[in-house]
């Protein structure tokens, strides 16, 4: 019995020792995994920050481009060594780009608020520059130099760009945003060629401050006050300063713009009507013309400030009988004292357009056309004389089939000067001889019509090629006229960094192309 009992306890005694090493050896409870959770309060894409009741979604797009026969990748080929259409024109330019945008929204009392941040990540080919000596200097874009061999050149770093940063909350758009002025396909009615002229674009976002007022029904009224400095002032041009043609950012043959600081932004009110026939809207913009002085210093006085304005329709209509999801788009834009609101920032240098070309004449080396669209121009003691510009753009898009789509796209634009304008740049008797002209042409010139108004027709067409979800292969290919006015020859001083010599050139009317080879994968 007694042995019994000893068995038992110590069984017992061994079991309550081990069950209180296994008590011992128990994990302390974990705190709770915060998953991510999808948010389905704003579209597919959008999940919870954990631990916050905000969504975010993460997009973008890598984008490789080829653009044959111009030196950039945006603005096309009507100046520079783009314009000049010899061996210092590229034959392409090649850029590879990664875009990352990044949006956030959080419910509130109040309403929705949201921020939004885009930017890119570009590696662009650039230009050679010549040095007029038989020598050249090729300038990467975005490049740094290289640090321990002063005869490697430099090293291509690429470019950083913010297209967007804005937040809106309540009806305001606060930061960085595209234009209320613009239509809603901005620059690309129907194409991926950046240079179109025929209205206001701002692709890379504009700083702002706008509230939007909705009153159902797609109808809305926005109103804005956005800086004018980035994207909006084609220049005012002073016509007594000094002009060096073949400059970097220095190619008007009139005078050179004469800003001051920043003191008023542009005004915009844009009503829409966005329904599912399509949209209608009209746009306004008032634009302060503020200049430095005649002179180098305030002795030498400036010219008063003068008021721009812009106005826009545009008109897009969806579902038309030629099949599902063709548009036309269209759109309509005058100017007084605003160019940037027609012939917007990607269509061509402030200084305007200069291209060469052939000629027929008889002792002329080449023929060249100008046409130079600045908000305002003025000489010493006189007041700004405001340039007037009207154009259009528009675009048809057609889908074959859900893989493949055609556009036809055309945008034309206007630019004249008033009478005063025409007597400062071409001189009393209209001929060139006494105005601003006579000090950019030299001796040996003969204009048997002296006019600075001009204007600039372009036509393309697109096809699209989607072989799988959110990848697309493009091929966009543009022809732009430069219709100008003046008529003769003109004795050239010439540009070294662009190989032209100082010659007799002929005045003349303008033709160039572009094509633009795209490959682009969206996430």
């Amino acid at each position: 019995m007694k042995m019994v009992k000893s068995l038992i306890l110590g069984s017992a005694a061994a079991l309550v020792a081990v069950g209180g090493a296994q008590a011992a050896d128990l994990p302390v409870k974990a705190k709770a995994v915060e998953y991510v959770k999808i948010c389905s309060l704003y579209g597919p894409g959008f999940y919870y920050i954990p631990g916050t009741d905000t969504c975010i979604k993460l997009g973008g797009y890598l984008r490789a481009d080829v653009v044959i026969n111009t030196n950039s990748d945006h603005t096309g080929n009507t100046s520079g060594a783009a314009g000049a259409q010899n061996r210092f024109t590229n034959g392409y330019t090649w850029r590879s780009r990664e875009d990352l945008n990044i949006d956030t929204r959080t419910a509130t009392e109040y309403g929705v608020v949201r921020t939004f941040f885009d930017a890119t990540f570009s590696w662009t080919s650039d230009t050679y520059a010549g040095q007029g000596n038989g020598a050249t200097v090729y300038s990467p874009i975005g490049a740094v130099s290289a640090p321990n061999n002063a005869n490697s050149g430099a090293v291509a770093a690429g470019t950083v760009g913010v297209y967007y940063a804005f937040i809106q909350f309540a009806g305001f758009t606060i930061g960085k945003a595209v234009s209320q002025f613009s239509a809603p396909w901005a620059n690309y009615p129907g194409n991926n060629f950046d240079g179109l002229v025929g209205g206001g674009g701002t692709i890379t976002g504009v700083n702002q401050f706008t509230y939007t007022a909705q009153f159902g029904n797609g109808v809305s009224l926005s109103l804005s006050a956005q800086d004018q400095s980035a994207y909006y002032q084609a220049g005012v041009v002073n016509l007594g300063a000094p002009v060096t043609f073949g400059v970097p950012g220095n190619t008007n043959v009139f005078g050179i713009s004469d800003y001051a600081g920043t003191i008023a932004p542009d005004l915009v009110a844009m009503l829409r009507v966005d329904q599912a026939w399509g949209l209608f809207q009209a746009s306004f913009a008032a634009h302060d013309n503020h200049v430095a002085y005649y002179g180098g210093t305030e002795l030498t006085g400036h010219p008063d400030d003068k008021w721009g304005w812009a106005g826009q329709l545009a008109l897009s209509i969806k579902n038309i009988p030629t099949g599902p999801g063709d548009t036309i788009n269209l759109q309509g834009v005058y100017t007084n004292g605003a160019t940037r609101y027609n012939i917007q920032d990607l269509a061509g240098s402030a200084g305007g357009n200069t291209i060469f070309g052939g000629t027929n004449i008889p002792g002329a080396y080449q023929s060249i056309g100008f046409g130079i669209a600045p908000d305002s121009i003025f000489v010493t003691g006189g007041s700004q004389q405001l340039i007037t510009t009207y154009g259009f753009r528009g675009a048809y898009v057609h889908n074959w089939n859900p893989n493949w789509n055609t556009s036809i796209y055309g945008a034309w634009a206007q630019v004249n000067y008033n009478s005063t304008s025409k007597g400062y740049i071409c001189g009393p008797a209209g001929n060139g001889v006494g105005g601003s002209l006579s000090n950019f042409f030299g001796a040996g010139s003969n204009l048997t019509s002296c006019n600075p108004d001009y204007s600039i027709a372009q036509i393309g067409t697109q096809t699209q090629w989607t072989p799988v979800k959110n990848l697309t292969f493009s091929a966009d290919f543009t022809y732009t006229r430069l219709d100008q006015s003046f008529a003769g020859t003109v004795a050239f001083p010439g540009s070294p960094t662009i190989g032209k010599p100082g010659a007799i050139y002929e005045l003349k009317d303008q033709n160039t192309y572009t094509m633009l080879l795209r490959a682009q994968r969206n996430w």
